[in-house]
């Protein structure tokens, strides 16, 4: 049987986002605001909502493609 970890493609960082928040957000009521960074292309936005952190992170998977995957070399 497979493991639950066995199911999740692996991390990328071209997927990675850092998100930096303000001290007086507060996640449960809404209240966010700071900055979001993609990590592999450094495009970074500020945000005040939740919408807009979400819609970066949204506009970013869209275009930001990660690099083909290479094959492993056969030891031939």
């Amino acid at each position: 049987m497979p493991q639950e970890t066995d199911r999740y493609a692996p991390l990328s960082v071209h997927r990675a986002f850092v998100v930096h928040f303000r001290t007086n957000s507060d996640v449960t009521h809404g209240r966010v605001a700071r900055r979001v960074e993609h990590v592999a292309s450094g495009q970074a936005a500020p945000f005040a909502s939740l919408e807009e952190l979400l819609a970066f992170i949204a506009g970013v998977l869209a275009t930001v493609r990660a690099p083909p995957r290479r094959k492993p070399r056969g030891g031939g």
